[in-house]
């Protein structure tokens, strides 16, 4: 794993991307992409031999890292034997990845219906839930993301949606327990849990609970940041799901198979969903899969009725294989325990010792390897650090905190005031404690940005970041 420069090669890549690739979510002439080289473990490297520690796991998918050699041999010895074949078809890898989901699933969570991706689950998981109950809405919570296709999109409580927002797909928003900036003025997290309940069930009545036919939430909320749910809440929607007839889903896209210490999130609420979305984790990302994993409820719907949808490469033998194979390496290599470590003992301590050191840093939450930061001008106001979808010039600070982070070798997770830690899940304690010393430098410079309170005088220092901005 020494990276060997070369900058020609790496200027060609870059040249061919800016001349043809169109990347997501971007501005096609205001990005610069980083070409990179090659990846193992938790690090990756661009072609100046530069090296960075992924505290991304590349959309938070990477669970047991780039490149380990026993999923790489079982997608090549897949290849070898069978590199693809139809879905309608029963294939050895299709079955046993199915097979092996459906073990470590809660509850009676038993039947696998295979797609390409994390927003390919979310729009069948609902298109499920309708057919079933014949009711047209779905309920879904601000701050949340379930993906970027057009029922995902509609889903998804953040600005992403905007855009595509049709303003007529069936969607009513909610508000979701977050104690930090309570949307119910509330102090304790019981009165968050309560108010949060009563909001939703106010919810349900006044949208008419014979309409609804889901409710769709994040076990734990993932890009939009992490806020772990108060006890008592998913039990709280479970029963209200259950009161009226409604098909639960939780989308475990991002916090499934091993991210939190648990195969799901779930498994720490003891919360059995109706229907629940998975994605990245189960293979690592190295070959495209997700997937909704389907109660015996549901899928009797379905027995004697077909279900209406499909996709050419549901259960992709390459991808299944491969999910088989990530599976065999958690269990072989206690990836959950390993995950559940670090956070107890390395990760969430060391966040919170930063905590105390950095104004910067209004709270610290998480679990596992899945944990975010949430970043403030003000500690006393919670003022965030960067607006709320902050671009360009009103973006500089946490810009600035990015860029202090990769100058140290750490890439880390951004989005809007908070840097997320969710690097793999079988990240060392010696790697987890590299990634913490260089935030520790990025935090530094995000605190140049803050009010600091000492002396009776309130103040704004801006010198240091102007010069890593270049403001």
């Amino acid at each position: 794993m020494t990276p060997q420069p070369n900058p020609q090669a790496g200027a060609a890549v870059k040249a061919a991307d800016r001349a043809h690739v169109f990347h997501s979510w971007s501005a096609q002439e205001l990005i610069d992409p980083l070409a990179v080289a090659g990846a193992e473990g938790a690090y990756f490297w661009d072609y100046d031999g530069r090296r960075y520690l992924d505290f991304t796991s590349g959309l938070v998918f990477t669970n047991i890292g780039y490149q380990h050699p026993k999923v790489v041999a079982a997608i090549q010895e897949q290849a070898a034997s069978m590199t693809t074949f139809a879905p309608a078809f029963a294939i050895e890898a299709r079955s046993e990845a199915a097979r092996l989901i459906a073990e470590r699933t809660p509850g009676d969570l038993d039947k696998i219906f295979f797609t390409n991706g994390g927003a390919e689950a979310v729009e069948n998981a609902t298109r499920m839930a309708k057919l079933h109950t014949g009711r047209p809405k779905v309920l879904s919570a601000y701050r949340s993301y379930h993906g970027g296709t057009a029922a995902a999109i509609n889903l998804t409580g953040d600005p992403r949606r905007w855009p595509s927002d049709s303003g007529a797909a069936g969607v009513v928003h909610f508000w979701a327990p977050f104690l930090y900036r309570s949307p119910f003025h509330a102090e304790t997290e019981r009165q968050e849990c309560e108010r949060a309940l009563q909001h939703l069930a106010d919810t349900i009545a006044f949208e008419g609970p014979a309409t609804i036919a889901a409710i769709i939430l994040e076990t734990i909320p993932g890009t939009a940041g992490i806020m772990m749910p108060p006890p008592g809440y998913l039990e709280g929607v479970r029963a209200l799901c259950d009161e009226y007839g409604i098909v639960f889903v939780l989308d475990e896209v991002m916090a499934g198979f091993g991210r939190t210490g648990h195969w799901f999130a779930a498994d720490h609420y003891g919360v059995v969903p109706d229907l629940m979305t998975f994605a990245k984790g189960v293979n690592s990302g190295y070959v495209p899969l997700g997937g909704v994993a389907i109660s015996p409820a549901v899928a009797e719907t379905f027995a004697k009725r077909p279900y209406p949808g499909g996709l050419t490469y549901s259960g992709h033998p390459l991808a299944c294989a491969a999910a088989v194979a990530t599976l065999g390496v958690m269990e072989e290599e206690d990836v959950l325990g390993q995950a559940t470590r670090i956070g107890a003992a390395v990760l969430g301590p060391g966040l919170r010792e930063l905590a105390e050191r950095h104004p910067s840093v209004g709270e610290v939450r998480g679990t596992g390897v899945f944990w975010a930061l949430e970043l403030v001008r003000d500690r006393e106001t919670r003022e965030p650090l960067v607006p709320y979808n902050a671009s360009g010039a009103a973006n500089a600070p946490m810009a600035a905190f990015g860029a202090a982070a990769k100058a140290h070798g750490l890439w880390p997770f951004i989005n809007m005031n908070r840097t997320h830690v969710v690097p793999p899940c079988n990240i060392t304690e010696a790697e987890a404690k590299e990634g913490l010393a260089a935030l520790d430098e990025a935090l530094s410079v995000a605190d140049e940005y803050t009010v600091q309170r000492g002396a009776g005088v309130v103040r704004m220092a801006l010198s240091r970041t102007r010069k890593v901005t270049g403001s």
